[in-house]
């Protein structure tokens, strides 16, 4: 009798690249978006998706544009990197907190141009505290998961 699942198993471990690790990364992290977003659509009657595939592609742009407003952030923050002064250390910390929070906006507006009254989030600001509530739970769970990732080494 022979072991079939040998079979399955590969014989050697390859160490996965850098653009293995990378798509893994943001895989990872757009299903645990899509999981948020659809929670949230299920059981909060101010967050709205019409189909799972357009949560599914809400989920990839709202990865890829909160990937960009932290590449923004960070370099704001090297804008003052090495200058001193508490003026300097307002700004900056003031600046990045604009980005954060302007990207907001620009997010909302880019979920209502692609996907129109398929994907909204209501309430105050045209929906935009039940759009910040729902990034960071998703950013929130994101860190769990990478921090439950690092403790199984």
């Amino acid at each position: 009798m022979t072991d079939h699942h040998i079979d399955l198993m590969p014989a050697t471990a390859d160490i996965p690249s850098d653009k293995q690790r990378r798509f893994m990364r943001y895989f990872t992290a757009v299903l645990i978006d899509l999981v948020v977003l659809n929670l949230f659509a299920e059981y909060w009657d101010r967050v709205f998706v019409d189909t799972f595939t357009t949560s599914l592609l809400a989920a990839i742009l709202l990865q890829v544009l909160l990937k960009v407003t932290i590449a923004i952030e960070h370099w704001v923050i090297g804008l003052f990197k090495g200058k001193t002064g508490g003026f300097n250390t307002f700004l900056k910390y003031f600046l990045a907190w604009v980005v954060l929070f302007g990207s907001k906006f620009v997010i909302l507006d880019a979920l209502a141009l692609t996907f129109g009254d398929n994907v909204h989030f209501e309430g105050r600001w045209h929906g935009l505290v039940p759009l910040i509530i729902v990034v960071v739970v998703m950013l929130v769970a994101e860190e769990l998961v990478v921090r439950f990732y690092r403790k199984l080494a």
